[in-house]
């Protein structure tokens, strides 16, 4: 599960990076391209994620809220990376005290 979690922090960034790229926009095609395949390789990551997927991720990654999505899993990866995939993403009530 972590390197899904860090193979879809990495694609999130490209995609984003790749949005940012003044110059990649000069070539609309090759842009285009660029854009979709990183963008296919996020569906195929949230695809292997395991279940449940937090509900908060699973929503951003639906509504292609991919800053979102990258905000929330570079804030958790830092605190409990083992955590995004299961039950909400949130600690026990145990674990809450």
């Amino acid at each position: 599960m972590e390197n899904v979690i860090v193979d879809l922090i990495a694609a999130l960034q490209e995609r984003l990076a790749i949005i940012g790229d003044e110059t990649s926009r000069l070539d609309q095609e090759k842009h285009m391209a660029r854009l979709r395949a990183v963008s296919e390789r996020i569906d195929k990551l949230e695809a292997q994620l395991p279940q449940p997927v937090d509900p908060q991720l699973a929503h951003y990654l639906q509504r292609r809220s991919y800053h979102k999505a990258l905000e929330l899993l570079e804030g958790r990866a830092t605190s409990r990376p083992s955590s995004l995939g299961r039950h909400g993403g949130r600690p026990s009530k145990s674990a809450r005290v």
